[in-house]
């Protein structure tokens, strides 16, 4: 607590007191280490996995995260919230057998990251050229996810990435959007243009990927986490997530 502050004394935040989500001694292009899983599967003489998981995401920073959860929780609790969900979407990429993890992060990364997972910058622009540049990051099979959907499986994402070479996968979202696109092969024209964060979204992606001629294989519909609601909804899906243990935590705290 700072000197002088008054009213009523609020329990540690569940993501740790002080915690900013930044930390300036990790570099903003990290090219990470081998995961204990791909160690693994080399070891054992088995074929060495393919593919590409793309996250895109936020830093966890008060005020610049997950703001939609505001009032029912402060900036801060919602950043906690951001960083329970994004942690427990990078402990799933970690479990998933691919090639390359990526993380394609707005902000910079804090001692919240996980070793085996490279990070590099977004670029500028709106969210359709964001997701197209990550895509040009890419070769061969490679599937995009976002941090709002923490209920997300290795099982989901394996499955995303099982495409033949002229097909398409695609997770459409509750709220007319989608939260995971995967491609054979990246074409960053397939995004570029697409309205986001509009409830038409999913539909206008959809169908600029079957006109491209490709295959569209549809994901289970999943709901991202943007509203408190969500967060109620979601955290009560998927019980034994970090992020369920993060919402029980701060109703603990007082919020909504």
């Amino acid at each position: 607590m700072s000197a002088g502050r008054s009213g009523p004394e609020r329990r540690a935040l569940p993501c740790g007191p002080g915690r900013d989500g930044w930390d300036d001694d990790v570099p903003a292009h990290s090219e990470g280490h081998p995961h204990p899983a791909g160690d693994r599967l080399a070891r054992s003489g088995g074929p060495a996995p393919s593919g590409t998981l793309l996250v895109i995401a936020k830093a966890p920073v008060p005020g610049r995260v997950k703001t939609r959860l505001t009032p029912a929780y402060s900036p801060a609790e919602a950043a906690c919230l951001a960083e329970a969900a994004l942690l427990d979407t990078l402990d799933v990429v970690l479990a998933t057998p691919v090639r390359r993890r990526v993380l394609v992060l707005d902000g910079r990364p804090g001692d919240w990251l996980p070793s085996g997972i490279e990070v590099v910058p977004q670029c500028a622009g709106g969210l359709d050229a964001r997701l197209a540049h990550a895509f040009g990051l890419c070769d061969g099979p490679t599937l995009l996810i976002g941090m709002d959907t923490p209920q997300v499986t290795a099982e989901l994402l394996t499955s995303g990435l099982e495409l033949g070479p002229t097909d398409a996968s695609f997770g459409p979202a509750d709220d007319g959007g989608f939260w995971a696109l995967g491609l054979a092969e990246p074409d960053p024209a397939l995004l570029r243009g697409v309205p986001m964060s509009v409830p038409r979204t999913g539909a206008v992606q959809r169908r600029r990927l079957t006109g491209a001629g490709l295959t569209v294989r549809d994901m289970p519909l999943l709901r991202d986490v943007d509203t408190a609601d969500d967060a109620r909804l979601v955290a009560a899906e998927a019980p034994h997530t970090r992020f369920a243990a993060t919402f029980a935590a701060l109703a603990g705290t007082g919020a909504r």
